[in-house]
């Protein structure tokens, strides 16, 4: 089961993380090879290149890898609906042990859980409650539950689209730098000089669509892979709502 869950998402990061140091590294190179000798160029060489942002496009990163881990581990059926959950409460419900029905739902949290006990309370506080009702309660806390389930993928959108816009405020900082010191001294300037500093200016453009295209993929997937789970809990939550209005009658 471990292996089953930990294969995706090695899949997932690790050839991502290989193609943000490639990418790097061969940027870095060719703009060193402008000024010197083609030589690889260290981390700290590229973040002396990028500057201050260097270190916001590393923790957006770091914090793009950290979402994608999370959602792996919870938007998914087995954490959101489990089956043996499932099962329990449909034999629970359809015995009529309501309150036994109750502990198992408190025993496991999960979304599940959250809507049928909602119902549950509303049961207890109004047991003469019109099935209509019942349905309206399962589906506020179903609506609740799915912005949650669906909003947490929401974040790697805004690392999209923010990762860009650090990239670009970094290479116009450094293209001003650039251009300011051969305004300074014009007479000494050289073409190559000019060059190389607009090149290592573009070093966190690159970064920051490195880490932008990634997390917009990772979004697509997940926004999906959450509307798949949103849609099965609520496949089971009327089934077993379905149980609770048979009893009733």
């Amino acid at each position: 089961m471990n292996r089953s869950r930990v294969s995706p998402l090695r899949a997932a990061w690790i050839p991502a993380s290989l193609m943000i140091v490639a990418v790097l590294a061969g940027h870095a190179s060719a703009a060193d090879g402008a000024v010197a000798a083609a030589q690889p160029l260290t981390w700290r060489q590229l973040i002396e290149y990028g500057g201050w942002l260097m270190y916001v496009l590393g923790a957006m990163s770091v914090a793009a890898l950290a979402l994608v881990v999370y959602l792996f581990a919870v938007v998914r059926p087995g954490q959101v609906t489990p089956a043996l959950l499932s099962r329990e409460l449909a034999d629970k419900i359809g015995a009529g042990a309501l309150d036994d029905a109750r502990r198992v739902a408190e025993f496991k949290p999960c979304a599940l859980s959250s809507v049928i006990l909602s119902v549950l309370d509303y049961m207890r506080q109004v047991p003469e409650a019109d099935p209509l009702m019942l349905k309206d309660v399962a589906q506020g806390e179903g609506t609740r539950q799915a912005d949650l389930i669906q909003g947490r993928a929401q974040y790697l959108l805004d690392i999209a689209a923010i990762a860009p816009m650090v990239g670009l405020l970094g290479t116009v900082v450094g293209m001003v730098k650039a251009f300011g010191a051969v305004a300074s001294d014009i007479a000494s300037a050289k073409p190559i000089v000019l060059a190389a500093g607009v090149s290592q200016a573009l070093v966190t453009t690159e970064a920051g669509l490195v880490i932008a295209i990634p997390a917009m993929m990772f979004y697509a997937y997940f926004r999906r892979r959450a509307s798949r789970t949103v849609a099965q809990l609520e496949s089971v939550t009327a089934e077993l709502l379905a149980l609770l209005q048979a009893k009733r009658v």
